[in-house]
């Protein structure tokens, strides 16, 4: 990730002159370049795709998809990231970036697995999982190499939860699973890379064209994981190239050209091949893949590096390293958090005042509005609860709400 800083020098001695020792200090000490920190225009990024992917799961609205491609975005960040660690031996970032991601995942599955079991699900007889296959598979919810079972349907209608909660909790581990792939895969990439940069950051597309379009069918969770690692490998790779410069070396004018041409052919093949849910860019595979890519290339290519952030920005830095602190346990629960504003909403029906039919219309038209509200005061308790399991998996001291906030000078510390 580039990090751009400056460089100011105190006045000079003359020549011949030499410096008395407290001027020498001061300037070397002015001298001195800022130590490159985090990019804070990344963060906000990632900050905006967390949100982008809880308004989308929650409302389901297609159009999310094409103004913020959320996980294009959170890709190609990841990507910049894992060039960076390159620098060092590969095993070692390799190893490093998966003790990172498991632990919040084990706690996870522990959750979900108890709730699914305690529900009467068992696998052995489950028509999709069963026998000794079914039970393999059980594996991805420790390292999540391919696709975990779920139950499509659990528990009644009338339940504390919707019966198709499984799936909705289960689905979003298909980005750790295409994490891990390109985590995996990076040292590849990499070489690659800096060998050919063009081809390689253009193949994704090309795979995507052939395995995203139906031309070339792989059956089963192989052919799943492979489009995934298709659709947002080029994101995954722009990062690669936003780390190494190679972005700064096209003319702006041209990146952005290129890129809106690429996206506007995204948006020309999904007006052709609409899924279920209409321009829900999700199911149309080649159309995420241009769309997200342009986008990304728009995004880095007036990456401004920011150490701070600037302006009005500003009054959103805590929340916004917060979120970054805490990006995977934000990602992984908030499908089951969202799910459990129902039962906690429900009972607004059951007060005095709501026995009225306008109150209770006013209350069902606003409905899914309560739920995004209420849903992030439980994620913040989802932080509290298990955030801190991430620092552990850093090895990093556990921290219950990491957002950046400066302890009081002397706190702490004992007189």
């Amino acid at each position: 990730m580039s990090q751009g800083y400056t460089q100011s020098y105190g006045a000079q001695a003359a020549p011949g002159v030499p410096e008395a020792p407290a001027q020498a200090a001061a300037t070397s000490a002015v001298a001195a370049p800022k130590k490159p920190g985090r990019d804070r225009y990344l963060d906000l990024l990632r900050s905006i795709a967390l949100v982008r992917v809880v308004a989308y799961h929650l409302f389901g609205w297609a159009w999310l998809t094409i103004l913020f491609p959320s996980m294009g975005v959170m890709f190609a960040l990841a990507g910049s990231l894992m060039a960076r660690s390159l620098k060092r031996p590969a095993w070692g970032v390799i190893r490093g970036r998966i003790r990172r991601l498991l632990p919040p995942l084990w706690v996870f599955s522990a959750v979900v697995l108890t709730l699914m079991f305690a529900g009467g699900w068992n696998i052995s007889e489950d028509p999709d999982h069963g026998g000794v296959w079914g039970l393999v598979e059980l594996v991805n919810y420790v390292i999540p190499f391919g696709a975990p079972p779920f139950p499509w349907s659990i528990g009644s209608q009338s339940g504390l939860l919707e019966n198709t909660w499984a799936v909705q909790a289960a689905g979003v581990l298909w980005y750790l699973r295409a994490y891990l792939w390109f985590v995996v895969a990076s040292p590849l990439l990499l070489w690659a890379f800096r060998r050919a940069p063009w081809p390689t950051l253009l193949a994704p597309l090309g795979l995507t064209a052939i395995v995203g379009t139906g031309l070339v069918t792989i059956p089963g969770e192989t052919g799943n994981a492979v489009s995934d690692f298709a659709v947002y490998g080029g994101c995954w790779v722009l990062g690669f190239a936003h780390h190494e410069g190679l972005l700064t070396k096209v003319p702006r004018y041209v990146a952005v050209s290129c890129a809106t041409l690429v996206m506007a052919f995204g948006l020309w093949w999904a007006s052709g091949h609409l899924g279920p849910d209409g321009w829900d860019l999700n199911d149309i595979p080649l159309a995420q893949a241009t769309w997200s890519f342009g986008f990304v290339v728009i995004l880095l290519i007036y990456s401004p590096s920011w150490q701070e952030l600037p302006g009005r920005l500003a009054k959103w830095d805590k929340l916004v390293t917060l979120s970054n602190n805490r990006a995977v346990t934000i990602y992984l629960w908030h499908n089951m958090l969202i799910m459990a504003t129902v039962p906690i909403l429900d009972q607004l029906y059951s007060l005095p005042f709501m026995e009225s039919e306008r109150a209770t219309a006013a209350l069902d038209s606003t409905y899914m509005i309560w739920m995004f509200f209420l849903v992030w005061p439980l994620i913040g308790l989802a932080i509290l609860s298990v955030g801190w399991i991430e620092d552990l998996a850093a090895k990093r001291r556990p921290r219950l709400w990491p957002n950046g906030a400066k302890k009081r000078a002397g706190a702490g510390h004992r007189a």
